[in-house]
């Protein structure tokens, strides 16, 4: 927190930043906090998802704004309802004690329910264009006392059609605003509405860090935040010889499952940034000579951990930011060993874990937990394999002449079987393992795509399933369902064809970039 602390935030603000267990800013915050905290100028910061820009720009507007306002103070412009409702979670839980209404507005919502919270009374909006500038057009929102406008990943509104949206909306707000744009590309048109729009900005840029180790396998499993622990114990349970680091986001998080693991018996420790030099070094020595093989710890508290053998890194907690990925799973696969980094992700965080994927250039399989009786099958092959060992081995005469005497009295089966209930009774017994419902989506049937693409483009059914087909290689004969409509189209498809579908047009060069997501329900119209 010491960082934090000489950028001269209020104990309020310090207070909300230790609850959340933020120990050290991100290169985005370091350099974007400072000045935001006390200069009137505008900001274009060029920052992948991930990297922490929320609390960037989310943390000094708190602290500039007014608990007693009556107007709307900040506005957060977002391509999509997923990371509308994300800043504004992110927001709330920032602003601790302060009195400060938070509220996101997307489409999908009921707009008449909107407009009750907005009479009401709101200091910062997080929201969708289509929304927001629905909200202006019918007077249920003004903008003209603003003090902040934050656009939040300029380039994907960009892609997604919504810069005249955008351009409308900056148009309704108060001259006098700040002005934060944040976008990981920085394209022609962004730079155009930023020249138009804003005032002397200030241009900042952080360069993500790439994964180089190469012996790293890397996996994710998609989890609920209340089986993450199981998931973790099944993953440690079904390993030969698990050496390696689990890694929260928090302190607090480090101390629970540090003593949930300890409690079901593990050999566990955990390092945070609370504990002393003395109680660092001790439990570092502990873990390096092995009398301990699982360290939870924090990012901030695992730097300096120089161990060479370590099995398997774990994200409990999915990393902040893309280099905190790289520097996590970078302890894995050292001195020509193979290793494991796993990730915990839950179905919210799905679009981080991709963003992390993207920026850090590197391949993250998903997989799905072990199940109950794999990991029994697995301790049962280790207690196989250490009988086997203990066999080859010069056994003591005492234990041959007991073996005898007991031999005499009970058949060789009973006797063995008795000794193995009796040493690994609780090793194999499948209720110490509690259910896992699997999070991850079958890939059999079929999903509806929405392709930002239709009549308008000259396209038709043929010349969408054509292009499909050139493009990403699905059989036309798979595409079904095929909706062209003014502005876009739908198409339906097989799940695997729909996620090398997804794939493509999200890798695919600017020029042949199509937006393509999975449809909602709820789409009527005009996206939102």
């Amino acid at each position: 927190m010491e960082k934090f602390e000489k950028m001269g935030l209020s104990p309020l603000m310090l207070k909300a930043l230790a609850e959340k267990g933020f120990e050290e800013p991100t290169p985005i915050q370091q350099k974007v906090i400072p000045g935001l905290l006390t200069a009137e100028r505008d900001i274009v910061g060029q920052a992948q998802t991930g990297t922490g820009k929320t609390a960037a720009f989310g943390i000094p507007i708190i602290e500039r704004l007014h608990d007693k306002a009556k107007h709307v103070q900040a506005l957060v412009l977002a391509p999509t309802r997923e990371l509308a409702i994300q800043v504004a979670e992110e927001l709330n839980s920032l602003k601790g004690k302060r009195k400060l209404r938070v509220i996101p507005i997307y489409g999908g919502q009921s707009i008449d329910q909107q407009f009750k919270r907005l009479k009401q009374g709101v200091d910062i909006i997080a929201g969708t264009p289509g929304r927001i500038l629905d909200h202006l057009n019918r007077g249920t929102l003004k903008l003209d006392r603003v003090s902040f406008v934050v656009l939040d990943e300029a380039d994907e509104m960009l892609n997604m059609g919504f810069i005249e949206d955008v351009k409308s909306i900056l148009d309704s707000t108060s001259e006098e605003r700040i002005t934060l744009l944040f976008s990981a590309t920085m394209p022609r048109e962004i730079m155009k509405v930023a020249k138009k729009y804003m005032k002397d900005y200030e241009l900042i840029k952080t360069t993500p860090q790439h994964v180089t180790t190469d012996l790293t396998d890397q996996i994710y499993f998609e989890v609920s935040r209340a089986n993450k622990f199981e998931a973790l114990c099944r993953i440690i349970d079904v390993e030969d010889d698990f050496y390696g680091l689990v890694f929260c986001r928090t302190k607090v998080d480090v101390n629970e499952v540090a003593k949930r693991l300890t409690d079901r018996g593990y050999a566990a420790e955990g390092i945070h940034g609370d504990i002393s030099q003395s109680q660092r070094e001790n439990v570092l020595g502990k873990f390096k000579s092995r009398r301990v093989n699982i360290l939870v710890a924090t990012d901030v508290a695992a730097r300096g951990i120089d161990i060479n053998n370590l099995t398997h890194v774990i994200n409990y907690s999915i990393p902040q930011d893309p280099e905190a990925y790289v520097h996590r799973i970078g302890r894995t696969g050292r001195a020509g060993r193979e290793g494991t980094a796993i990730t915990f992700v839950t179905p919210a965080e799905i679009r981080r874990l991709m963003v992390i994927k993207k920026a850090a250039r590197t391949q993250i399989r998903r997989e799905k937990i072990p199940k109950v009786r794999e990991v029994i099958e697995a301790k049962r092959s280790r207690i196989r394999g250490i009988v086997e060992k203990a066999t080859d081995n010069q056994l003591p005469g005492e234990f041959i002449q007991l073996a005898n005497e007991l031999l005499e009295q009970h058949s060789p089966e009973k006797a063995i079987a008795a000794l193995l209930h009796h040493t690994f009774q609780d090793e194999l017994n499948p209720r110490n393992y509690n259910e896992i419902r699997d999070g991850q989506p079958t890939l059999k049937g079929k999903t509806r795509l929405f392709v930002g693409i239709g009549k308008r483009d000259n396209m038709s059914k043929r010349k969408l399933v054509q292009l499909i087909n050139t493009k990403v290689g699905v059989d036309g004969r798979r595409i079904d369902d095929v909706q062209v409509l003014d502005g876009y189209s739908f198409i339906t498809v097989p799940f695997k064809d729909a996620e090398a579908i997804l794939r493509y047009f999200k890798t695919a060069k600017r020029r042949e970039r199509v937006f393509v997501e999975v449809a909602r329900k709820s789409r009527k119209g005009k996206r939102s």
